[in-house]
């Protein structure tokens, strides 16, 4: 008997002991969340932060952005198609995922689709054995990016467009890429829905009612019964939703929250998609789409035009720097190949992204909190302590609430990164961030929402201790990062104007 209830002691301590030790990173000693917060799957995709776009088809033999549809397979002819070197140059700059456009407006599908002659199939390539779509998923997945694919809901080759057999036909294409190429992390619906076009030879204008034609909700669980993991992006999302511009930004003030329901796919308003909505019923994370040559599909005349390594460094501010994805267009050429000077521009992005962000200067500075926060799981100093599972917390709504971080000794810096720990909710709305000089206080810069990661980019300052002082919240604030930075030289040769 003496033995027994001594395991059950030793059980007991035990049980005690890693619980304890594991209070600051279990869930179940988070503050209480938000009424709306992201899913694990959400969380997980933001993480992400940077993910790429392939525009790649028949407009990229015919010169053209949109094609009309009455082009022949015939012109589909990659001479050096390498989609490795898609994959590879990706993921040395950086990004998680891409995204293929399997089909585009013109209705030309990059797989050997069984429910139409529009296909790779009747193509040159490969004698008409050729399937891009396969040969795109197995070489991300050889290197490790997760796989996203892109379906136009809009087609103007096929016959019955704008007739409900198309929703049968558009279902059926759908069933085909997201059952036969094994896991898909995202899909890609935008807008561009009704027109001109062949349409089978019928040459003429077809108009939908974007409400009801696609009866998205019936697709949507389609889409999530065939993937049950999937993210699936469109102006409403559900899981992830447009910015309302294709200039790769956000607003300075943008919620992660929305109202899904009030979204039309292809119809809804843009300035509302670009802010978000601080009582949105819905969390559904923004992607900021951006091609790096003015065009999406590749045009020999743009080859002057790809943007520069510092204007893809200021859309990465305004993207992934205001709480939002950023979705880089990378269009292979006729060859099928990504340009050397996109290349060339996106690697040296990359340079200049990790050269800035390589020295995090809080590294041994200090945290306090203003009023003192009396539970230690949720201290000041878990806001510097580089581990995004662990936070800052007030002890209660009022506000405002500061930390003050002590440098230990006087640095230059013009980034600041901050983070909330959006498993939560979003929350703060309003903040300023002050540094002392001369042994007084000054505002150096401020902000409204923070979200998964806010980056400023105030002028250059030198001081010791910085304060990050939250003046609005809907809940009680909590920060899961803070960190400063000083941009790399190369950075600082922006030919674009500099905003916060």
């Amino acid at each position: 008997m003496a033995l027994r209830l001594f395991k059950i002691l030793i059980a007991l301590t035990a049980i005690i002991f890693l619980s304890s030790c594991n209070q600051q990173s279990n869930p179940s000693s988070d503050i209480p969340p938000n009424e709306v917060v992201p899913t694990p799957s959400q969380v997980t995709y933001q993480q992400m932060e940077l993910i790429g776009f392939i525009h790649f088809t028949i407009n990229t033999f015919t010169d053209k952005e949109w094609g009309y549809g009455d082009e022949s397979p015939q012109l589909f002819n990659p001479t050096q198609l390498n989609v490795e070197q898609w994959v590879t140059t990706a993921k040395a700059a950086g990004m998680k995922q891409l995204i293929l456009t399997a089909k585009h407006h013109d209705g030309f599908c990059l797989w050997p689709s069984q429910y139409t002659e529009h296909s790779v199939k009747n193509s040159p390539y490969k004698n008409g054995e050729g399937d891009v779509v396969r040969e795109f998923v197995d070489a991300c997945r050889k290197h490790g990016l997760k796989v996203g694919l892109y379906l136009s809901p809009w087609d103007r080759n096929h016959p019955d467009y704008g007739r409900p057999a198309y929703i049968t036909y558009y279902r059926n294409q759908l069933e085909e890429i997201l059952t036969q190429y094994g896991e898909i992390n995202e899909v890609w619906f935008d807008g561009a829905q009704g027109g001109d076009g062949y349409y089978g030879g019928a040459n003429e204008v077809r108009t939908i009612d974007r409400k009801t034609y696609y009866d998205w909700p019936t697709t949507i669980q389609l889409v999530k019964n065939w993937q049950p993991d999937i993210k699936i992006f469109s102006d409403a999302g559900p899981d992830v939703h447009w910015i309302g511009n294709e200039s790769g930004f956000a607003g300075e003030t943008f919620w992660s929250t929305i109202q899904g329901d009030s979204l039309v796919i292809g119809a809804s308003d843009q300035q509302y998609l670009n802010t978000g909505d601080p009582k949105g019923g819905d969390w559904i994370v923004g992607q900021c789409d951006v091609s790096i040559r003015p065009g999406w599909f590749y045009h020999e005349s743009q080859d002057s035009l790809v943007k520069s390594p510092q204007e893809l460094m200021d859309i990465y501010y305004k993207s992934v720097g205001r709480n939002a994805m950023l979705l880089l267009n990378l269009p292979p050429d006729q060859r099928g190949l990504i340009h050397e000077k996109d290349v060339e521009s996106l690697l040296a992005f990359k340079q200049m992204l990790d050269e800035t962000f390589d020295e995090n200067l809080l590294t041994g500075a200090s945290c306090s909190a203003d009023p003192t926060s009396s539970n230690s799981v949720f201290s000041a100093e878990k806001a510097i302590d580089k581990d995004l599972q662990t936070y800052w917390a007030a002890k209660d709504s009022s506000l405002p609430v500061s930390l003050t971080i002590d440098l230990g000794e006087e640095k230059t810096f013009d980034r600041l990164l901050l983070q909330e720990p959006i498993r939560l909710g979003q929350r703060v709305s309003q903040f300023k961030v002050w540094v002392e000089q001369g042994g007084s206080w000054k505002v150096l810069t401020e902000g409204t929402t923070i979200g998964y990661k806010r980056v400023l980019r105030p002028q250059a300052v030198t001081a010791s201790k910085i304060k990050v002082e939250i003046n609005a919240a809907n809940n009680r604030p909590a920060l899961s990062n803070i960190a400063m930075f000083k941009a790399s030289e190369k950075e600082k040769k922006q030919t674009n104007v500099r905003t916060r």
